[in-house]
Formats: C-alpha cells, structure tokens, sequence
C-alpha cells in the first residue's frame, strides 16, 4: 500500500498487514478498558468494623433500658464506626496477551489511515523548545488537536508542545491505544512510520 506523504516527498509504502486491516471495535475496547484500569492505583481502603480502634465494652446492658440493644460503639450504625462493606485496597491490572495488544494497535491506526485522520511528513521538528515554533507548524498541518509521533524522542519538540492544550508528543516506544483514539489527527514522521511498521508485523 503507498500512502501520501504531506511533503513534496511524496508516498511512503507501508504493510497492508499493519495499515490495511479490518476496524476491530471489540478488540480495541478490550484493549483501551485493560490500558485505562492498568493505570487505575487500586489504593481506596477504609476500616471495617473489626479495624476500628476502640469499641470491645458493650456500652450498656442488653435488657431494661428502654433503648435499642448495642453490642459496640464501633457499629456501622453509630457515628465514627467502621464501614459495612469497607473497601480494601485492590488490582484493577488485566492480563493482555501480547498477540491482542498489536492487534489492537494495528485496527487503530488502520483506521485513522483510512479515515484521514493519520498524516505522513518526512520530517516533523522545531528548531528550539518554542511553543510558538510549534504552533506554527501546527497551523501549516491544519489542527491543533494532535498526537505527533517521532521516531525518536525529540527533546525540543516535546518541550514545545508541554503547555499546548490537546498536543502531545512520544516516540514509537512510547505508542499506546489511548493516546492514539484520544487526539483528533495523528501525525506520525516516515521513520515513525517504518519503526512501527516493523514493531507490528
């Protein structure tokens, strides 16, 4: 498959197997759901009755005071007692087999090529951490809602795009689903695009 490139360069050919395959929608949300709670901390905790300091004496006898009967000032029915369902500290991490990652990853940016929401340049860089050099350049492709991939880190384009709303920027390493469906256009530079294409077959 030859896809265009946004410079005179012109085309770039690339996979079918990476860039050519079929939108999986119920993969790529297995994948973005394991991605996003792999990220959750898991360390909500709270005290159930048992973990509450305080509370062995039962507070008055059981029978002939008129009043409800207790066993603990501790109850989750009083104030400053424990909870009844106390959350504990938990791992939200789903096992992804690494086979489904790639998948997933390929079904993605098969369709944002399809789509037209995935550009090609041959070179994507500012020459000092500017954030209006990069605005530039955001302006020249047309969006400012933008992930932009390198093949390698860039420090000064990373730098660039630290305080613009809605741009990020990584290397092929760095590539997840999420960033991917979050931006509305992905650019991605040849050697990007040649260094994932060998990541994914």
């Amino acid at each position: 498959m030859d896809i265009q490139m946004n410079t005179a360069a012109g085309s770039l050919s690339v996979s079918d197997a990476v860039f050519g395959v079929e939108y999986n929608e119920a993969l790529v949300h297995q994948i973005v759901t394991a991605y996003m709670n792999g990220g959750r901390a898991g360390t909500k905790a709270q005290k159930s009755k048992a973990m509450v300091s305080g509370g062995g004496k039962k507070p008055w006898k059981q029978k002939g005071t008129g009043r409800a009967r207790a066993g603990s000032i501790r109850s989750p029915l009083w104030r400053g007692g424990g909870k009844t369902f106390a959350a504990v500290p938990r791992d939200f991490s789903q096992k992804v087999n690494r086979k489904m990652y790639r998948g997933a990853l390929r079904s993605i940016v098969s369709e944002l090529l399809r789509t037209g929401n995935l550009m090609i340049e041959e070179q994507f860089a500012v020459d000092a951490p500017k954030t209006q050099g990069l605005l530039a350049q955001l302006d020249r492709v047309g969006s400012r809602d933008l992930l932009i991939i390198t093949g390698e880190m860039d420090r000064n384009l990373y730098l660039s795009a630290r305080n613009i709303p809605h741009v990020a920027v990584c290397d092929v390493e760095g590539i997840n689903p999420v960033a991917l469906l979050r931006h509305q256009k992905v650019l991605m530079t040849s050697d990007a695009v040649k260094k994932l294409e060998a990541w994914l077959s």
